[in-house]
């Protein structure tokens, strides 16, 4: 296997619209690493880039110690699985997954062996006869796989395979290439759009917003320390609960104000976010994840002083959870664009007048997740708990999280 190495990896388009900025990134050898951002973000240019699909503005691409920029594409020992699958219909599932072998000129004998020993492995070996029109969605993503593992490649990259399945069976798929991929040990780059996807299945995930890679950690280091607003927001489903918050002290004591509510920060609290103390007396922007937030009445024991009392909108029963929303008598996270939209008599673009319309007090709806034994109904009171040992914190001006040292 090999690793794959992205030099300050830019694209940049005749028209000038810039695709990817600057991309660095160390994918090691074996390691599966799932690029993952919304649409245009980058991502898929990045993953053509080092297949060779798409020509490079300045930067480097290195495979295993060699700078491959100016290989063609069949000559990176690079095997690549699209999201439209590209099966040829004429061909059954055995002579699709043979044939970049037969182009290659490989001996029959040996086409055979490789292509039944990736049958088993994909559990494809009652269908190599059969031809693409009469296979299930996910059977032809593992014929597509099955081209791709033939070859004995060094790396896989993968665009999207998922996004033709169904959702049951998009669970079902991902899980099979997590599978297949530890099983073979081929270093891995796949592209998602779905973080969810991302979290389950990347050995580390890279999140791209606007051609620049804003973090790049293990799935359990994203979700817990988003370096900035953005990926607080894309990882996590639903997404992180954000509003502007004052940092006040009271009593001797820290809490974090937005509208009508207070939240009082535990020594315990503080000890992990030094950071905040150049923060007294300012406004952050706080973030708590739906699932950090309780129903106060199954708790039995509340603590007024981390506890927000509101009305319940909307309820969800889940089956296994129930996903309530509500109405914080806040401001919301305001971007600095949308700060500086406000102070705006005529805003011209409708986008930012829209968005300042918006920040001037119409008040931020909050996603939970609470047990299923909640009494929570729709259009009644409901008082929640907040779990203040896990609060995040960002800076309002630059978007990025509070440091967690002094130093930072």
């Amino acid at each position: 296997m090999a690793e794959i190495t992205l030099e300050s990896l830019t694209k940049v388009y005749p028209d000038g619209t810039r695709a990817v900025t600057d991309l660095d990134l160390e994918v090691g050898s074996g390691e599966f690493v799932v690029f993952v951002g919304p649409s245009g973000c980058g991502k898929t240019t990045a993953l053509r880039m080092i297949a060779g699909l798409e020509t490079i503005s300045s930067g480097q691409v290195v495979l295993d110690g060699q700078v491959i920029n100016d290989l063609p594409p069949k000559d990176r020992d690079i095997a690549m699985v699209f999201q439209n699958y590209a099966l040829y219909p004429h061909m059954n599932a055995a002579k699709n997954m043979g044939f970049p072998l037969k182009m290659r000129g490989l001996p029959q004998r040996e086409i055979d062996v490789r292509v039944s020993e990736a049958a088993r492995v994909l559990g494809l070996t009652e269908t190599l006869h059969k031809k693409p029109r009469t296979l299930s969605g996910g059977q032809r993503q593992r014929v597509a796989m099955g081209r791709a593992i033939v070859r004995n490649p060094q790396a896989f990259l993968m665009d999207e395979p998922l996004s033709n399945l169904d959702a049951k069976l998009r669970v079902e798929m991902r899980a099979e290439i997590s599978r297949i991929q530890r099983d073979l040990g081929v270093t891995t780059i796949y592209v998602t759009h779905d973080q969810t996807e991302a979290l389950t299945m990347g050995d580390r995930v890279a999140v791209m917003r606007n051609g620049v890679l804003q973090q790049v950690a293990v799935p359990k280091e994203l979700y817990a320390r988003p370096r900035n607003l953005f990926v607080a927001e894309f990882i996590g489903s639903p997404a992180m609960n954000l509003v502007t918050a004052g940092l006040e002290r009271d009593d001797g004591q820290l809490s974090v104000a937005f509208g009508s509510h207070r939240l009082r920060l535990d020594p315990a609290t503080l000890a992990r976010h030094p950071g905040l103390s150049r923060y007294e007396g300012k406004n952050v922007v706080l973030g708590i994840r739906p699932e950090d937030i309780e129903d106060a009445a199954v708790l039995g024991e509340g603590d007024p002083e981390r506890a927000l009392s509101v009305v319940c909108d909307i309820r969800e029963d889940m089956g296994s959870e129930v996903v309530v929303r509500f109405n914080v008598d806040a401001d919301p996270a305001a971007t600095r664009e949308v700060v500086e939209a406000l102070a705006v008599e005529d805003v011209e673009d409708e986008e930012a007048r829209l968005a300042a319309e918006w920040a001037r007090g119409a008040g931020v709806v909050f996603v939970a997740r609470l047990e299923r034994t909640t009494e929570a109904r729709e259009r009644q009171p409901l008082t929640v708990q907040v779990d203040v040992t896990q609060l995040h914190f960002f800076d309002p001006e630059t978007g990025a999280r509070i440091s967690e040292s002094l130093d930072a």
